[in-house]
């Protein structure tokens, strides 16, 4: 029994050879060390080679009827199952052009006819080694991968549920609701992907891009955590004063996704755009805007983004405030906003997008009582 455990445990190599008195001469050689299987026909070969069991190494002879070693090789090397088993040619075939085509085709060594048992060991045993050597750091390799996709995929849900708590700080403050959330995120997404399609953007709106802008965009509205009720929840309109301080909700925001990135102690791709949004959402193109008046392109992209997000979705939404208008009007305050509240270009993507924003916002609705006012008002 131990016999038999031991034999199974030695590498496997395939002799392929039509002479049976070389195949014979062969598994002699190397049955001492190696657990071998022969095969007198390339079709044989590559059937052995590509089963449940394939051998560590293939020792070919080139000139056989039908398949020649040649070609056996060749198929083993174009099929994934077989490309990473070492082909030792072993022929009488001694010509340095033969011997160079057998390299060009993958094999790992070339031994020439009558052999010299000794040479022939040191030569297997030398690519049973390399064999074995490969197969430990091509899966050491694949677990590194998939140990870095895995770690890769933990980091990126930490983020998204870091994003997600953090926006829901200033959601459970405000009359706002984590739809809105997820709708002015996707609006987002819809106007990049649309923007990217045109020549001025195109170099901007690379896929990574997108993807942190939808990223950032739930924390546009973040500084309201530092608005006073009095004036978060106010049902009517603001006083003078109380808008003034409504308006450092933009300021508050960058603020604190800065100290956010203070603590992390490395500057982080999404939460520089998650600044530039909170901080700028509220400018407008014509320099009306605030907190700082920008004014054009002066104003970040990511912002300019967001104004259209945040407006139509503002339109359209019930709040304590206002009663909810329908999609028209809302793409009726974007078009006549356009160059003096919007970037002209966004717009314009608006508009060929309206009918995706709409649906967007209604397979989001706040509830389904909101969902029966949307469709009632477009009715």
């Amino acid at each position: 029994m131990s016999d038999w455990i031991e034999s199974l445990q030695k590498p496997c190599i395939l002799v392929v050879d039509d002479t049976p008195g070389n195949l014979t001469l062969i598994s002699g050689l190397l049955k001492d060390d190696y657990r071998v299987k022969v095969a007198n026909n390339g079709d044989k070969a590559l059937e052995i080679a590509g089963s449940d069991n394939p051998p560590q190494l293939i020792m070919l002879d080139i000139m056989m009827p039908g398949m020649d070693g040649y070609e056996v090789c060749r198929r083993l090397k174009s099929a994934t199952k077989t490309r990473d088993i070492p082909v030792i040619f072993l022929t009488a075939k001694t010509a340095a052009a033969d011997e160079t085509h057998g390299f060009e085709l993958g094999a790992v060594d070339y031994i020439s006819k009558p052999i010299s048992p000794p040479i022939v060991l040191a030569r297997v045993r030398t690519h049973i080694i390399l064999k074995a050597s490969a197969d430990f750091l091509r899966d050491r390799g694949e677990y590194l991968e998939q140990e870095i996709a895995r770690r890769t995929r933990e980091l990126q849900a930490l983020q998204d549920v870091t994003i997600q708590t953090m926006a829901s700080m200033a959601e459970t403050r405000d009359n706002e609701t984590g739809k809105h959330i997820r709708r002015t995120q996707l609006y987002v997404k819809l106007l990049a992907e649309k923007l990217s399609q045109q020549p001025r953007f195109s170099a901007l709106l690379t896929p990574s891009y997108i993807d942190t802008l939808f990223k950032s965009a739930p924390l546009h509205d973040i500084g309201k955590i530092g608005i006073p009720d009095r004036i978060l929840l106010k049902p009517g309109r603001f006083e003078p004063a109380e808008f003034e301080i409504m308006k450092t909700h933009t300021t508050l925001g960058r603020d604190t996704i800065q100290h956010a990135e203070e603590l992390l102690g490395m500057s982080v791709p999404f939460l520089q755009t998650a600044k530039e949004i909170a901080l700028s959402h509220q400018e407008k193109w014509d320099g009306s805007g605030y907190p700082e008046g920008l004014k054009g392109e002066a104003i970040p992209f990511s912002a300019r983004l967001m104004a259209v997000a945040d407006v139509y979705d503002a339109v359209i939404s019930r709040r304590v405030y206002k009663a909810a208008m329908p999609h028209e009007k809302a793409a009726q305050i974007i078009q006549q906003g356009r160059g003096q509240h919007f970037d002209p270009d966004m717009v314009d993507a608006f508009m060929q997008l309206q009918d995706e924003f709409y649906s967007i916002a209604r397979k989001y609705a706040d509830s389904n009582e909101d969902l029966a006012e949307i469709n009632k008002l477009q009715s």
